[in-house]
């Protein structure tokens, strides 16, 4: 039997032997079989991989991940304090660390099975060491080019295998690539390729919805007015909570949907634009359709996505005063933001946190002030409105591990955050809370994002008919004729 099985090595690439001696399958008929099938990838990620996603380890499937040691001397520099990303870099330390456990240096090298549900194990984890290629193309002077020569040495021991280079650098990409070695994107988090098919919160007819509708029937529950549409009417992606307007003046909200059916709500056009929230009208259908939302008790979470000048802030804001001061629907406001440079600048702004998150949320006194810009003393209505209704300014460092209960959680510019960060926040709200995001997948400034990965598009896709969520993208750019002309001109 050992004649056969050192027969079956000479003909099986080292990767399925790895495989085999990793898991525990026997050789024989089994790796005949394995040997072909596609082999095995070799997933090398670089630093601002595991800085955007730290999970990210586990998102290769049955293949190889490979981190080299520069990259983990990276994330030991990055780690210490408290901002975002020596937070992203503790946590991906933590997972290459529980998945190695206390595997031998042999092991490590070459390939820990990585530990999935269910005790199952699907791909391996290794550190790559950097051992110097026969022939350098770069010199050591940089960590891009220590891991670049680590990929070629790589490389070099397994010519037969893919050596894939993943990171958010394109430069880092580029040069991968004029060294011969196959380079890609970090796609896992990415869900849509195509923007335009980035869902709006509505679908919108030209002509008169009615039109193609051959059969409907309609109830009254109530004081509710509730249509029955089958599916096979409507050529469009549905699904809860997206409105349906036309231009004819009809609106309709989706409240149910099934295999056969959709469930549509009744709305008056006219009720939806007539509606005031604490002095503030609507100015177009699309806003008029965010306040829907933000003042449903039913929906916990709602994501307004628009040009500069549309309205987010100053809508969500309107309403959130509305429902915490009339309403007493809630006990506080937070209001937070991502600003590339926060997590660095913060730290050395004086005074308390409200006083250093104060600069970078001006936004929102600013829209305060619009508010009440009629009042015979503006200054004196912010005050009475900050008395009344405590307007919290937290930086996005100190939400993470907090529970906010009764809580309208207003976060701006969140088109600045990645998947990973956009899903701690939002999980922070507690009971009888009300998360709304607002964002500008135009005004993206922190590296390595870009509209397909912000976590503004990870969560309008992801959480796109959730039971007690909505989305909306406003349109109009209502600010000022300057703001709309620059929007579109420059």
């Amino acid at each position: 039997m050992a004649g056969k099985n050192q027969f079956w090595f000479m003909l099986v690439p080292l990767e399925v032997y790895v495989f085999c001696h990793i898991s525990g399958v026997k050789f024989g008929e089994k790796v005949l079989l394995m040997a072909t099938r596609k082999r095995y990838k070799y997933y090398v990620l670089d630093t601002n991989v595991l800085l955007h996603d730290p999970t990210s380890i586990l998102n290769f499937q049955e293949h190889h991940v490979v981190i080299p040691m520069t990259v983990l001397e990276e994330l030991d520099k990055i780690k210490v304090g408290k901002h975002s990303v020596a937070v992203e870099a503790r946590q991906s330390i933590r997972l290459v660390d529980s998945l190695l456990e206390n595997a031998s240096p042999e092991r490590i090298a070459d390939g820990v099975a990585i530990k999935r549900e269910k005790n199952k194990t699907k791909g391996t984890l290794s550190i790559l060491l950097e051992r110097s290629p026969q022939q350098p193309l770069l010199q050591n002077t940089s960590s891009d080019n220590k891991i670049i020569n680590a990929l070629l040495s790589l490389h070099q021991l397994r010519p037969n295998s893919g050596v894939i280079l993943v990171s958010k650098d394109i430069n880092m990409r580029l040069k991968a690539r004029g060294c011969g070695i196959e380079a890609e994107n970090y796609h896992s988090d990415q869900v849509l390729k195509d923007m335009t098919l980035l869902s709006k919160g509505y679908l919108e007819y030209e002509n008169s919805f009615w039109d193609k509708i051959d059969k409907v029937e309609t109830k009254h529950d109530n004081g509710r007015v509730i249509h029955k549409i089958s599916l096979k009417f409507i050529l469009d992606e549905t699904f809860i909570n997206q409105f349906i307007i036309d231009k004819q003046g009809f609106v309709g909200r989706i409240i149910e949907k099934d295999t056969r059916y959709i469930y549509l709500l009744d709305i008056s056009h006219q009720q939806l634009l007539q509606k005031e929230v604490w002095g503030l009208k609507p100015r177009d259908i699309y806003q008029a359709l965010a306040l829907n939302l933000l003042l449903d008790p039913d929906i916990h979470l709602v994501n307004l996505n628009g040009s500069a000048g549309s309205g987010k802030t100053i809508l969500a804001l309107a309403a959130a005063i509305e429902q915490t001061l009339s309403h007493n629907r809630f006990r506080r406001i937070i209001a937070t933001r991502s600003t590339r440079g926060l997590d660095e600048d913060i730290g050395f702004l004086p005074g308390t946190e409200a006083e250093k998150m104060e600069p970078w949320l001006g936004a929102i006194t600013d829209n305060l002030e619009a508010l009440h810009h009629d009042d015979e003393s503006t200054h004196g209505s912010i005050d009475y409105i900050l008395s009344k209704v405590p307007i919290q300014f937290k930086s996005l460092n100190y939400i993470r591990g907090r529970s906010f209960q009764y809580s309208y959680i207003l976060i701006d510019e969140a088109q600045n955050l990645t998947p990973h960060q956009i899903k701690t926040i939002i999980t922070r709200a507690g009971n009888n809370s009300k998360v709304v995001v607002l964002g500008n997948l135009a005004q993206i400034d922190t590296p390595y994002l870009d509209a397909s990965s912000s976590g503004l598009t990870f969560m309008t896709e992801r959480l796109k008919g959730f039971l007690h969520g909505g989305c909306i993208k406003l349109k109009a750019v209502p600010r000022s004729a300057l703001a709309e002309y620059a929007e579109t001109h420059l």
